[in-house]
């Protein structure tokens, strides 16, 4: 993954940011002696983001997708009340297997639960509301992911969505491969849906933070609740 923003900045930012758990230290050091990929864990900068997110708004209930070596899912239980929830979703035995073994080293781990299995078979079978979803999965099903975060996400919750600047390819037209394709596609299809509020954020590889819209019955309630004070 290319550096959008310069490393001395990364660092910077990194330095004085949340820092990340000892656990979670251990498990980005072995993902990036052990995984082929390593870059797709989402490191201190990106975790102290997700830690802080989650509880702003007070996240009780969190959906993943796309678990990878457990990161980002240990990221989000350590932010959790005791009572919290993550449960995370891939297909991948082998990068899962190396989740779980810093999941039952950590005293969060337990409220992480792993469903193995295709994720939109999992967000079929799954109700809302979640608190906060986090879509960092296979690019090709971005949109379908996106569209089913929407139903699932709490009124006061958000949807975080990674990779959405994809080293910048996103500015390449025609797209040069069938993932930019899609991250571009869902790009537009996050900015026209008008159930959501939406910012791009420049952290990292991009992550799109979207905020549901107050529904009409949230409006009914709220005039409501006005016109009897």
């Amino acid at each position: 993954m290319k550096s959008l923003v310069l490393p001395d900045i990364e660092a910077y930012a990194e330095a004085h940011s949340q820092p990340e758990s000892d656990v979670c230290r251990r498990l980005r050091e072995e993902t990036y002696r052990k995984m082929d990929c390593p870059q797709m864990v989402v490191g201190p900068l990106e975790g102290a983001f997700l830690k802080v997110m989650a509880m702003s708004v007070g996240a009780r209930r969190v959906l993943e997708i796309g678990t990878f070596t457990g990161y980002s899912a240990l990221c989000f239980a350590e932010s959790l009340p005791d009572d919290g929830q993550v449960i995370t979703c891939d297909m991948d035995s082998e990068s899962t297997d190396m989740a779980k073994r810093y999941w039952a080293q950590s005293p969060h781990g337990s409220k992480i639960h792993l469903r193995l299995a295709p994720a939109l078979e999992t967000l079929q079978a799954l109700s809302g509301p979640f608190d906060l979803i986090f879509i960092d999965a296979d690019k090709a099903n971005y949109v379908n992911y996106f569209r089913r975060a929407v139903d699932l996400i709490a009124d006061h919750g958000v949807i975080l969505i990674d990779n959405v600047l994809w080293n910048g390819d996103v500015l390449k037209h025609p797209a040069p491969d069938t993932n930019t394709a899609a991250i571009q596609e869902l790009n537009r299809v996050v900015h026209a849906e008008p159930r959501v509020s939406a910012v791009l954020v420049t952290i990292r590889d991009g992550i799109f933070l979207i905020k549901p819209r107050p529904s009409s019955k949230t409006h009914l309630q709220a005039a409501q609740q006005q016109a009897q004070q």
